[in-house]
C-alpha cells in the first residue's frame, strides 16, 4: 500500500527542487549550476529515505559516505560556479534597460524638485536639496520626488548593480548629511527600483532595562521548564519532587545548552555583520522545555544577505549541535543505558527514526529500546530547531524565506504555515500552542533591508532549501506502514 507520508515528503522535496529550477532557468548556466548545488545537498537524504522506505538496509558507513560525497560535490560545483561567474558579465537588471544613457530635457524637467514637493516634504528644504545632489546618471537618475512618512521617495532609473549603487549613494549621503538619514533601495508595487530616505530617528530602538530584566526572567523560567521536561523523561513530576532536582538537572542543562548554542550562533553572526541583535526572550514550554526564543534586530541591516546569515546561523549552530548529540547518543547506547523507551517512540520523526534504524539496527524491533540521554536531548533539540525553521513571520525560517524569496513569498508561506499548524493541532496540541505564539507574537515580517534589491546568492538559497527540507523530516512522523518496512516497532 502506498505510504502517504512518504509520498508527501517526496512531493515536498520535488516541489522545493522544482521551484529552485524554475528560478534558476532565467540565469542560464550559472543558475542551473547553482540549482545542482541544492540537489547535491538534498540528494543524500532523499536517497537514504528512499532506500530505507524500500526496505534496503543501510549502515552508518554508507550514510557517512553519502554525506561526505554530497559535501565534496557541493564544494566542486561551487568552485565551478565561481569560475563560470568570472567569465560571464552580470545579467542586465530589470528597470535599468529603459534608462537613457544621457538625460533628455523631459527627464531633467521631471527630476527637478517642484515647489510643491519642497513645501510638503517632511524633510527640511535645505536637506532635500542636498539629497537631490547625491543622485546621478551613473547611479540612480531621479525623475520624481514624493513625500513619504517622515521622509521622501525618489522615483527614477537604476543605472548599475544595486549593491554598488546603494553603497555609493549611502557614502554620498553620509558625506553631505552625516548620520541623520538612512537610504533604502527597494522596489515599488510596480516592481521598479525606488530610493526611500528616512530620518535616522526612526531606527530600531535598543532594548530597555525592563525588557532586559524580562529576558533574564524568561531565561530562568526556561531553565526551570527544561528541568521539568527532564523530570518527565525520567518519569517523575519535578513540581511534586523538588528533592530530585539533582537527577533532572544534567538533562535539563543539556536541553538548555541547545538553546544557548542556537542563540550564540545568532549573536556571533550579527556581530560579524556589525548589526545589533537583541537579547533572547526565551519561551518556556512544559512539553519540550522551550519553544526557542524571540529576538529582534536593534539596528537596520544592510542587505537580505545579512538577514539570511543572521537568521540561518542560529538554527545551523543549534541543529548541528543537536544532531551531534543525537548521533553520539545513539552510538554509545547500550542495553544498560538510562532510558528505556518504546520502539514506537522512534516513529515520531522520519529523520530520527531513519538514523536510529541505521545505528541501532534490529534493536528497534524489540518492544523497548535502551538509549543514552544524549540521544533524547539531541532529539528534543532538533524539534526545537525545526519549530523555529517554520517559514512564518519573524521565525528563523520566515526570515530566511524573506531573505531569499522576498516579502511576497514570505507572506504567503506564513499563511500556509498557520493553516498547516491549525490542521496539525487536531492531532497534536503542541501545534496549536505554536500556532498561537506565531499568530500573536511572530506573524509580522521582518522590516526591509537597506538594500532590498540584491538577492542572496544561490549557495544561500540552496542552504535555505536544505534547512526547510530537514525541518519537514524532523517534524513529520513515520506512519505505521513505513515504520514496518523500516523495521521499527515490529
Amino acid at each position: 500500500m502506498t505510504d502517504i507520508t512518504t509520498d508527501v515528503l517526496l512531493l515536498a522535496a520535488m516541489a522545493f527542487l522544482g521551484w529552485g529550477f524554475y528560478r534558476s532557468r532565467p540565469l542560464g548556466k550559472l543558475g542551473i549550476l547553482a540549482w545542482f548545488q541544492s540537489v547535491a545537498l538534498m540528494g543524500p537524504w532523499l536517497i537514504l529515505f528512499g532506500l530505507m522506505g524500500a526496505g534496503v538496509a543501510v549502515n552508518l558507513a554508507s550514510v557517512l559516505f553519502l554525506l561526505v560525497g554530497s559535501v565534496a560535490l557541493y564544494v566542486f560545483l561551487g568552485r565551478q560556479l565561481r569560475i563560470l561567474a568570472s567569465q560571464n558579465p552580470p545579467v542586465k537588471l530589470k528597470g535599468a534597460e529603459d534608462a537613457p544613457t544621457q538625460p533628455d530635457d523631459t527627464l531633467l524637467e521631471s527630476a527637478a524638485l517642484s515647489a510643491e514637493a519642497l513645501e510638503s516634504a517632511p524633510i527640511p528644504a535645505d536637506d532635500l536639496q542636498k539629497l537631490k545632489g547625491i543622485f546621478g546618471i551613473d547611479t540612480f537618475f531621479a525623475t520624481e520626488t514624493i513625500p513619504y512618512q517622515d521622509g521622501v521617495i525618489f522615483k527614477g532609473n537604476l543605472r548599475g548593480e544595486p549593491e554598488i549603487v546603494w553603497e555609493e549613494l549611502t557614502r554620498k549621503l553620509e558625506t553631505v548629511l552625516g548620520d541623520r538619514y538612512r537610504l533604502f533601495l527597494v522596489q515599488n508595487p510596480d516592481s521598479r527600483p525606488v530610493v526611500i530616505i528616512l530620518p535616522s530617528r526612526n531606527d530600531p530602538k535598543p532594548s530597555t532595562i525592563p525588557q532586559k530584566l524580562l529576558a533574564v526572567g524568561l531565561m530562568f523560567a526556561t531553565l526551570a521548564t527544561c528541568c521539568t521536561t527532564a523530570g518527565f523523561l525520567l518519569q517523575f513530576d519535578l513540581f511534586e519532587n523538588w528533592g530530585r532536582l539533582p537527577e533532572a538537572l544534567p538533562i535539563g542543562l543539556g536541553l538548555f545548552s541547545v538553546l544557548i548554542v542556537h542563540e550564540i550562533g545568532h549573536q556571533v553572526m550579527a556581530r560579524h555583520h556589525q548589526v545589533k541583535f537583541s537579547w533572547p526572550f526565551f519561551l518556556p514550554a512544559l512539553q519540550i522545555g522551550s519553544f526557542g526564543a524571540l529576538n529582534r534586530f536593534e539596528s537596520l541591516f544592510p542587505s537580505r544577505k545579512v538577514l539570511f546569515d543572521v537568521a540561518f546561523a542560529g538554527p545551523a549552530a543549534g541543529g548541528i549541535y543537536s544532531m551531534i548529540l543525537l548521533i553520539v547518543g545513539l552510538v554509545i547506547s547500550t542495553p544498560n543505558s538510562l532510558f528505556k523507551v518504546p520502539a514506537l517512540f522512534f516513529q515520531g520523526s522520519i529523520l530520527v527514526g531513519t538514523l536510529a534504524r541505521v545505528v541501532l539496527g534490529n534493536t528497534l524491533q524489540e518492544s523497548f529500546v535502551a538509549v543514552n540521554p544524549l540521544m533524547v536531548i539531541g532529539w528534543v533539540g532538533l524539534v526545537i530547531t525545526a519549530l523555529n525553521l517554520m517559514p512564518a513571520g519573524q521565525l528563523d525560517g520566515g526570515r530566511m524565506v524573506q531573505a531569499v524569496y522576498g516579502r511576497k513569498v514570505a507572506g504567503r508561506t506564513t499563511v500556509v504555515t498557520l493553516i498547516f499548524l491549525g490542521i496539525a493541532s487536531l492531532v497534536n496540541p503542541l501545534a496549536l500552542y505554536w500556532a498561537a505564539i506565531i499568530l500573536i507574537l511572530q506573524r509580522d515580517l521582518e522590516r526591509p533591508s537597506l538594500n532590498e534589491l540584491t538577492e542572496p546568492d544561490d549557495a544561500r538559497a540552496a542552504l535555505a532549501l536544505l534547512a526547510l527540507f530537514l525541518m519537514i523530516t524532523v517534524l513529520i512522523p513515520l506512519t505505521p506502514s513505513l515504520a514496518g518496512r523500516l523495521g521499527i516497532g515490529m
